[in-house]
């Protein structure tokens, strides 16, 4: 009449140890954390370490129980290995480190940041102190070392660069006005004088470099396009630059067809890219002509400056157009100069999808051409 009644299943509580419950909250915390980090024992033995410590290590295996030195080999600023099991035994109090690197299987390397600090691993028991150890934060800072590096070198660069002019307008200046109070030499004067309007010449274009060049590294240039007489531009440039070819008994050449018609572009930038190639070509060629040339394609227009100058190596012509870079020929290091215009050069090129090629010999010239697009 009535079914068997069935006992109803006891209902199962899992009880999670509050030291594993402890234990899980820290691999989570750990785990969650950008930096890569590694808990070692007294021993010297890896007993913690996160998704992230595997990553600066280029590790894809587990670490637990495996000795620091056989998973952790940083080298220091020489190539030396250091005793890293050594390094974390005799740490006392908190330490970090910027200055060591760590190599890979593939060859390459990283600058690494280290931070190790003494600690406490687990939780004391009445029965059973807690064990001692180590944390270690790992993290990859080679792209802070290169933007450092980088900061340096232009703090270096353009404070050299700076000294220079400014000390010779100065002098110059100061001998302009003794000329004036004591012999009245109008010839001298005016000579001192146009050495020092040349030295801050050179300054403003620098300036100028330095602040495109601040521009472009924060993203800010913007392309505003102008319908572009090239004709005119080419006219214009050849009559800036006629005296600056003179005064280096150099002669200035123009190699356009008179109806190369209108670019759509931004007259700035081209301008500023073309007066970078001219002033270069002028500036090492001591003998011979600068050509300046423009010729219509299809959908836009081929610049040329050709200069019959010293010319530049093969290993040269890879780096040119890096920033901060300039040729240990010694006739290259006879003028001033920054090493930034034809990087700033390819910054505004890039911004007119414009296309730069170079053509050189070492003691028989170079030629720099530079296909710009309409971009309307």
């Amino acid at each position: 009449m009535f079914g068997k009644l069935r006992r109803a299943k006891p209902v199962v509580t899992r009880i999670i140890p509050a030291a594993k419950l402890e234990h899980e909250r820290l691999t989570s915390l750990i785990n969650s954390m950008a930096d890569g980090v590694l808990a070692v024992d007294q021993n010297g033995r890896v007993v913690l370490y996160n998704g992230a410590a595997l990553d600066v290590l280029d590790l894809n295996t587990s670490m637990n129980g495996k000795p620091l030195a056989e998973v952790f080999r940083p080298i220091d600023k020489n190539n030396q290995k250091v005793d890293v099991e050594a390094l974390v035994r005799n740490t006392r109090t908190a330490i970090t480190s910027r200055d060591l690197l760590l190599p890979y299987a593939d060859g390459s390397k990283i600058n690494l940041y280290l931070s190790i600090a003494p600690v406490h691993l687990g939780y004391a028991s009445r029965k059973r102190a807690s064990q001692s150890g180590y944390i270690l934060l790992l993290r990859d800072i080679t792209r802070e070392k290169s933007l450092e590096e980088e900061r340096d070198e232009f703090i270096s660069v353009v404070s050299h660069e700076l000294r220079t002019p400014i000390a010779i307008a100065e002098g110059n200046i100061s001998n302009a006005l003794f000329l004036s109070s004591k012999t009245g030499d109008i010839k001298q004067i005016r000579a001192a004088l146009k050495q020092s309007h040349d030295q801050i010449l050179f300054l403003a274009d620098m300036i100028n470099d330095l602040a495109t060049l601040s521009r472009a590294e924060r993203g800010k240039l913007t392309v505003e396009i102008n319908e572009i007489n090239v004709n005119e531009l080419v006219r214009s440039l050849a009559r800036n630059y006629t005296a600056s070819a003179a005064n280096k008994k150099l002669t200035l050449n123009v190699a356009a067809k008179d109806n190369l018609g209108t670019l759509f572009s931004s007259e700035l930038y081209v301008r500023e890219i073309l007066q970078n190639f001219i002033t270069n070509a002028i500036k090492y060629t001591e003998q011979g002509s600068v050509t300046i040339g423009a010729r219509r394609e299809p959908t836009g227009i081929m610049f040329s400056v050709a200069d019959t100058g010293i010319g530049i190596s093969k290993g040269d012509q890879e780096k040119v157009f890096d920033k901060f870079f300039r040729s240990e020929d010694f006739r290259t290091r006879k003028t001033n100069g920054t090493g930034l215009g034809l990087y700033v050069t390819m910054k505004l090129a890039h911004l007119l999808h414009a296309d730069i090629e170079l053509t050189s010999k070492l003691n028989h010239g170079s030629t720099f051409t530079i296909f710009i697009p309409n971009l309307k």
